[in-house]
């Protein structure tokens, strides 16, 4: 029978599975809730038991599976070891020798951002390109760095924190992490709305953004719509995240950044404010990257635990 390969994407509410072709292709895709109480014992028990049920109603054998990639939130080493992820209990363990033993399948894995980021290298807006950096503006913003084709990792997995970056001097609130005026806290979609409510406070300008909740789609497509205020909350927005990426470009180097998450859903308008903060910021060597959108939208996580799989089975 021909060779299978399984992807995992973990998330803090539902663990998406991909079963694949040697290819690469999508055969079929499925969703389990992610358990995480009890210290989050039961997801990789119950990731073991998925895979098993949609092995048996394939008629897939263990030994025609090449291996089980999985990406799962925080940092994960180039061992598999998981440095705690906090959105799904986990303190500090090995994911590859764990879920290796409970499916008796070889098990290869990394942090959530980065194994997107390869899925979006493969078969996305990145395809083409071998050096990129993908951005995720969601809840919060995530990043994934992709060097000659590789994820860049670091030392403990926590390479492309780009949401961390610190940006703002002056910011008293304090970011998920614990530190204050992260990029995080301008640029993702409670960003966005946290600059939109400041704005609305500061001025009397009528605006259709009073009319309704301050969101970020609300504040794009009253931008569309050529809105003033929701303008200048855009162009804060993108001065925040074109000055982030423009420290990350002139490190990196990179052809591409791919944006995605649920920001990104506004279309390129979002280029219109980031691309003229970045060029304004950047160092010459890196100006000329390119803004483009991802296209796996949820499937880019399967997809770049599929490509984890194949690329170690090749090495």
């Amino acid at each position: 029978m021909e060779k299978r390969v399984i992807g995992v994407d973990i998330g803090g509410t539902t663990v998406k599975l991909g079963l694949f072709d040697a290819a690469g292709n999508i055969l079929e895709k499925w969703e389990i809730p992610t358990r995480t109480e009890n210290g989050g014992e039961k997801i990789l028990p119950d990731i073991a038991d998925a895979i098993a049920a949609k092995l048996a109603e394939n008629g897939v054998a263990k030994t025609d599976v090449i291996g089980i990639g999985v990406g799962a939130p925080g940092p994960i080493d180039d061992e598999g070891v998981v440095h705690a992820a906090v959105n799904l209990g986990w303190g500090t363990f090995n994911i590859n020798e764990t879920l290796q033993g409970l499916t008796g399948i070889a098990t290869v894995s990394g942090n959530d951002a980065n194994v997107a980021a390869l899925g979006e290298m493969w078969k996305g807006g990145g395809k083409g390109y071998r050096n990129l950096v993908v951005v995720t503006l969601g809840t919060g913003v995530g990043g994934g760095i992709i060097v000659n084709g590789q994820m860049l990792t670091g030392c403990l997995g926590a390479a492309g924190e780009i949401g961390h970056i610190h940006i703002e001097d002056h910011e008293t609130a304090v970011c998920g992490c614990g530190n204050s005026g992260c990029l995080e806290q301008y640029a993702s979609a409670t960003g966005i709305t946290r600059l939109g409510r400041l704005m609305l406070e500061k001025t009397s300008e009528p605006s259709v953004l009073r009319d309704g909740e301050v969101s970020a789609k609300a504040v794009f497509d009253a931008v569309k719509a050529g809105d003033a205020v929701a303008i200048r909350i855009a162009e804060q927005f993108g001065d925040y995240l074109g000055k982030g990426l423009a420290a990350v470009g002139s490190v990196l180097n990179p052809e591409v950044f791919v944006v995605g998450g649920g920001v990104s859903k506004a279309g390129t308008v979002l280029f219109d404010y980031i691309e003229k903060n970045y060029r304004k910021y950047v160092f010459h060597g890196s100006r000329e990257a390119k803004f483009v959108l991802a296209t796996l939208g949820n499937d880019a996580g399967i997809v770049g635990a599929a490509k984890l799989v194949l690329d170690k089975n090749e090495a």
